[in-house]
C-alpha cells in the first residue's frame, strides 16, 4: 500500500481502476470504514474536553506532520507542481477546512452516531455539485435518490424536534460539512495531479489547515491542556493519528484507484460502524429512527450510484 513513484501522477481526473490495484482498493476500503466509523465517539470523547478549534489544529498539525516525515522518508518529492497548486487550494478548502470545522462544531452540538449519518449524505450532495461543475446529467434514478435521501433526513430530526428548536445548528453544521467533502471530492476528480498522494495529502492538510491554525490562536488561546482528562487525551490521540494520516491517505488513494462512483459507494458503511461504537464507547442509544435513518440514505446512495451502474449494465 505504497505510492507510485514511477509514473508518479496522481490519477483523480477519472481513469478506471487497474485490475491490479483492486485488492488493494478493497482493503484501503475496509479499514477506512472501521477506523473512520470509531472515529465519531473519539471526536465526541474530544471537543467534550477540548475547544473545536484547537482539537482540529491538533489533528491537522499531527497528520500534516506525519504524512510530510512518511513523504521525506519514503523519498517522494514535496514541491507542489504549479499546475497543481490552484486546484490543491480549491480541494483543500472542501475536503480539509470547512468539512473539518463543520464536522467538529456539528459532533459537539449533537449525538455522534446521528452525526455520522448526516456526514456520510456526502454522494447526495455530490452527484449536484458534479452535474453543475462536471455537466454531468442527473436522471431520474438520480432525483429519486436525493428525493429519498432528504426523507431520511427528516425521518432522524422530526421526532426529535422539540430539542432540535433548541439547539438547531448541530444537524445544519453536519449538513454543511457533507456538503464541503462531496466539494472537495468533486474538485478532486477536476484535476489530474503530478505528485504523490501522500504529498498530496500532507499539502491538503497544510494548505487547508491555515484558517483553523489561524482560528485556534484567535478563538481558543485560553486553552488549558492540563484540564483534559487521560481519557480526553487518548480520544484526540486517536482522532490526530489514525484518521488523519493513515484514514487521509487512504481515501486520496482509493479517490485515485476508483472511479468517483465506486469511491463514494465504500463511504456506506461507515455510518454503520459509527451508529455501534457510538453505542458501545458512549453511550448512545439506539432507536427506529436512527435504523429507519440509516436505512433511507443507504437507498438513496444505492439509487444514486448504484443502480445507475446496474441499469448500464
Amino acid at each position: 500500500m505504497t505510492d507510485q513513484v514511477k509514473p508518479a501522477a496522481v490519477e483523480l481526473a477519472g481513469a478506471p481502476a487497474r485490475a491490479d490495484s483492486n485488492a488493494t482498493g478493497l482493503i484501503l476500503l475496509a479499514a477506512i470504514t472501521l477506523f473512520w466509523g470509531i472515529n465519531w465517539p473519539a471526536i465526541k470523547l474530544s471537543v467534550n474536553e477540548v475547544p473545536v478549534w484547537a482539537f482540529r489544529a491538533i489533528c491537522l498539525g499531527a497528520g500534516a506532520g506525519g504524512l510530510f516525515a512518511i513523504a521525506r522518508i519514503a523519498g517522494y518529492s514535496l514541491r507542489i507542481p504549479r499546475q497543481d497548486l490552484r486546484p490543491l487550494i480549491i480541494a483543500s478548502l472542501g475536503n480539509i477546512t470547512f468539512w473539518h470545522i463543520f464536522s467538529a462544531l456539528g459532533v459537539s452540538m449533537m449525538l455522534p452516531g446521528r452525526a455520522s449519518i448526516l456526514a456520510f449524505t456526502m454522494p447526495l450532495w455530490a452527484a449536484p455539485i458534479a452535474a453543475i461543475w462536471l455537466r454531468e446529467k442527473i436522471d431520474g434514478l438520480r432525483l429519486a435518490g436525493l428525493g429519498v435521501g432528504m426523507i431520511g433526513l427528516l425521518v432522524l430530526v422530526v421526532p426529535d424536534w422539540a430539542s432540535l428548536r433548541a439547539a438547531p445548528m448541530g444537524p445544519v453544521f453536519m449538513l454543511l460539512a457533507a456538503i464541503a467533502w462531496a466539494f472537495g471530492t468533486v474538485a478532486l476528480k477536476t484535476h489530474r495531479y503530478s505528485m504523490p498522494t501522500t504529498s498530496l495529502v500532507a499539502w491538503q492538510m497544510l494548505l487547508g489547515g491555515l484558517p483553523i491554525f489561524a482560528g485556534a490562536i484567535v478563538f481558543d488561546h485560553g486553552f488549558d491542556p492540563g484540564a483534559v482528562s487521560t481519557l480526553g487525551w487518548g480520544a484526540v490521540a486517536y482522532a490526530a493519528l489514525i484518521p488523519m494520516i493513515f484514514c487521509h491517505w487512504a481515501w486520496f488513494r482509493v479517490v485515485a484507484i476508483y472511479p468517483a462512483v465506486v469511491a463514494a459507494i465504500g463511504t456506506l458503511a461507515i455510518p454503520v460502524v459509527g451508529i455501534i461504537s457510538s453505542a458501545i464507547i458512549v453511550g448512545e442509544s439506539v432507536g427506529w429512527d436512527e435504523i429507519l435513518s440509516l436505512s433511507l440514505v443507504v437507498l438513496a446512495l444505492f439509487l444514486v450510484l448504484v443502480a445507475p451502474q446496474l441499469r448500464k449494465r
